[in-house]
């Protein structure tokens, strides 16, 4: 299931992940930070970086800046 459906809304456990990249963090760092899996955290980043959401340098994943705007439209 993608986590940003073709209308541009976001699932709820990308959302939290996004919230989450409010610090960078690793993939470790996140599935810590939120108690998810994981296999579940890998597999929606990916969706999140192919999205232009979040950026990855070095194993760190931080938000893009649409990523940040994205945020901003949650709250």
């Amino acid at each position: 299931m993608p986590c940003v459906k073709p209308d541009g809304t976001i699932e709820p456990m990308a959302q939290a992940i996004l919230r989450a990249l409010h610090t960078p963090r690793t993939a470790e760092g996140i599935c810590e930070y939120l108690r998810l899996p994981l296999y579940r955290v890998r597999s929606t980043v990916r969706e999140l970086l192919e999205a232009g959401l979040v950026a990855e340098t070095e194993g760190q994943y931080t938000l893009s800046t649409g990523g940040a705007e994205r945020v901003r439209e949650l709250a």
